[in-house]
């Protein structure tokens, strides 16, 4: 006798067969516990994703090869949500339409570009980032709660990987530990330790959102305490300015939608406590010759770097002018090879290499993404805590690009893309719900 599929199991089902006809309540609750377990439990598509984007989370951390591991773990992150069926949602068009038009100006721009080879790799990489946002995007944008737990865990794991080499690196804690530090900064799995000091921030602020709101361990305080020590000893002003705004916005937004109070008074007590006890922490650390010393040293707000001949504000001069010189664009690497570094100003970076469509394109897919994360923020759902720490770290990252160059971080695009996700999952969340 032939037998067709069998029948998918609705919560309805689930609950009907797990407590009808039981012969007794130890019985009925066993055979409820098992059902809603099966229930709960996702398909293997599903899980063989998860799995995909754990592995490739984790691998964010290695960033001192090109193409780095988590680049291969991306696409094949890409292959599994196509074979598995993840949708791009129709409220992803804009990002799509802007960072097309932002890479395809930049493309357009290789003409005034000497250096090919550099130039040509440096678009396809942009390229290649714009399609992780998506790709991020559409990911969070379903099953959204498990997969941001998933992140989650592996970013957390990647990032004590990156924070623990730096540490080891600058204090030679281990043979061969000079290949994890650089300039006497901690640079971790990274080969910049402006960026390494910023990849750090959005598992920093997921633990700082979750013992402030819910609980504290000491599992969450080492953990923190290992990438907070991390991102000191990367000596990144940028880093640490990134944090101080991230943590503020975070915070404010935490305290604005508390349900209640005592929650309130909650955040408000440990965050002064969590800043006493920093305050403490790093004038211990800062009493450390060989750490106090090159602190106070890059604490300075100017340097020679940023006022001197050939410094940050004389090259952003020089950028400007190029803005004005070059409307549709220098190309990537032109102002490097001229001037010999970059402006360290992403905003400007953005107009000088892919001219002011490019630029203005830019500026408005930031704009956007702070937009739609800021409506997300105040409707109640299970991830509105992710959605919280994500628009911060966001915030941040766009803060910091007034004085860094963010446009190649691959840490950005992933932020950007679950800024985008979880606006279009919470708007369908919100229309489920029946709210306006």
């Amino acid at each position: 006798m032939a037998t067709g599929p069998a029948p998918r199991m609705t919560p309805a089902t689930v609950a009907f067969i797990a407590t009808s006809a039981a012969p007794s309540a130890r019985t009925q609750s066993a055979t409820a516990g098992l059902f809603a377990t099966l229930a709960a439990t996702p398909p293997f598509r599903e899980r063989l994703l998860l799995f995909a984007l754990y592995l490739a989370t984790m691998a964010s951390c290695l960033a001192f090869i090109e193409p780095s591991p988590n680049d291969v773990l991306v696409g094949v992150l890409a292959v599994i949500c196509l074979i598995v069926g993840v949708r791009f949602e129709r409220r992803f068009t804009l990002p799509l339409a802007l960072l097309l038009v932002w890479n395809v100006a930049g493309l357009i721009a290789l003409i005034n570009s000497y250096d090919a080879v550099k130039s040509v790799q440096a678009t396809v990489t942009a390229f290649y980032l714009g399609a992780s946002a998506l790709l991020f995007a559409s990911l969070y944008a379903g099953n959204t709660l498990a997969r941001l737990s998933v992140t989650r865990a592996g970013y957390i794991v990647a990032a004590t990987i990156a924070a623990v080499c730096g540490i080891a690196g600058y204090l030679h804690l281990i043979p061969g530990a000079d290949n994890f530090s650089l300039y006497g900064r901690a640079v971790g799995t990274f080969k910049d330790p402006n960026v390494f000091g910023p990849f750090l921030i959005w598992p920093a602020l997921i633990l700082v959102e979750r013992m402030m709101t819910r609980r504290i361990t000491l599992i969450d305080l080492a953990v923190l305490g290992t990438l907070l020590f991390g991102l000191l000893l990367s000596f990144s002003r940028g880093a640490w300015f990134h944090f101080a705004v991230s943590c503020a916005v975070m915070l404010s937004f935490s305290v604005l939608v508390a349900p209640s109070n005592a929650l309130r008074r909650r955040i408000a007590g440990l965050t002064a406590a969590g800043v006493a006890a920093l305050a403490v922490l790093l004038v211990v650390l800062l009493s450390i010759p060989s750490i106090g010393g090159f602190f106070f040293e890059r604490a300075q707000l100017l340097q020679n770097y940023d006022v001197g001949q050939g410094g940050r504000f004389v090259l952003q001069k020089l950028a400007l002018q190029g803005i004005l010189d070059f409307p549709a664009g220098m190309g990537p690497e032109e102002f490097a090879r001229i001037h010999g570094l970059q402006p360290h100003n992403v905003y400007l970076q953005v107009f000088m290499v892919s001219g002011w469509v490019g630029g203005l394109s830019y500026i408005l897919l930031v704009l956007s993404t702070l937009w739609v994360g800021l409506r997300a923020i105040f409707v109640r759902t299970p991830w509105q805590a992710y959605t919280i720490v994500t628009f911060a770290a966001f915030f941040g990252e766009i803060a910091e690009g007034f004085v860094i160059d963010t446009d190649h971080w691959r840490h950005f695009f992933l932020l950007l893309g679950m800024v985008w996700g979880l606006s279009a999952s919470t708007l369908k969340e919100s229309r489920d719900l029946g709210i306006s």
